[in-house]
């Protein structure tokens, strides 16, 4: 168990994971101070619960020499994660409009590096629960760094070259649905976009990504969509707004179309940052 965890709007600080419990125990105990028992601690659905109850520590075993075993594979565990942010903070950009743009070296890497890279783009961008299974990850390293320069989709992502580069975007048939939106009111989006509205307006809208039939609207309002060079790759996966008279903005493409109401603000807020506090040993 890390002794910081970094959660959306908190930090989880364990200075005691180091203090054994029957110490804590006896403290409280002598101060006559209740103390909260986490009744996750006791439930078989978790592996730390299952492991505790099976007797996972044979009677007789060097105690303070398994801890020192478990504290060095936690070191081990942060040296790799140091190699893996190094990695991305080198080969990978994410732009505000939810993709990310990779160097294809980065499938080249070291394949535990590259892998474990490749599982936080893909928790970011898909905006999933859990990440994707490591098989499946290594698959996707294999492809990316063969020569043929193939595509992939995985964990709701799409992996495409482009112009010696390797997008990494959403993948449009496994994306969040439009949305309503009301005046005043706030949401997280896709898990991925926090989208406000403020209260000023009248009337609410609806956001959703532009899709291919949007971009189709869009061209025969627009002849020119380059106002921010993006490539025409990403432009049916860009948040768009909608009102009642049809797309009313798609705000990474500067378009607004004019007379339209008050528009919400789009803040790319992926529930997995992409980078997090590394694991910490006390």
């Amino acid at each position: 168990m890390s002794a910081i965890r970094e959660l959306a709007d908190c930090r989880i600080l364990r200075p005691l994971l180091g203090v054994a419990k029957a110490r804590l125990v006896a403290l409280l105990d002598g101060e006559r101070q209740p103390f909260i028992t986490d009744p996750s601690n006791r439930d078989p659905t978790f592996e730390r619960s299952r492991l505790r109850g099976s007797g996972a520590v044979p009677v007789g075993t060097d105690v303070a020499a398994l801890l020192s075993d478990i504290c060095k594979l936690g070191r081990e565990r942060t040296a790799h994660e140091r190699k893996s942010d190094r990695l991305l903070a080198q080969a990978v950009a994410l732009h505000p409009a939810g993709f990310a743009v990779l160097n294809p070296s980065l499938a080249l890497a070291p394949s535990d590096v590259a892998e474990r890279a490749l599982q936080a783009i893909i928790a970011a961008i898909g905006g999933n629960l859990y990440p994707a299974r490591g098989e499946r990850v290594a698959r996707l390293r294999w492809i990316l760094a063969g020569a043929l320069r193939r595509g992939h989709t995985l964990g709701g992502c799409r992996f495409v070259y482009w112009r010696h580069r390797l997008l990494a975007l959403r993948e449009l048939a496994r994306a969040g649905r439009p949305v309503r939106l009301t005046p005043g009111t706030s949401l997280l989006w896709d898990r991925r976009f926090r989208v406000e509205l403020a209260a000023a307006g009248t009337e609410g809208v609806t956001v959703g990504y532009l899709g291919y039939s949007g971009v189709v609207a869009l061209n025969r309002q627009r002849t020119e969509l380059y106002p921010r060079g993006l490539p025409r790759l990403v432009y049916p996966i860009l948040p768009a707004v909608w009102d009642k008279e049809g797309i009313a903005a798609v705000p990474h493409l500067g378009y607004r179309r004019e007379g339209c109401a008050a528009l919400p603000e789009f803040n790319f807020r992926p529930i997995n940052p992409l980078t997090q506090a590394g694991f910490t040993v006390v």
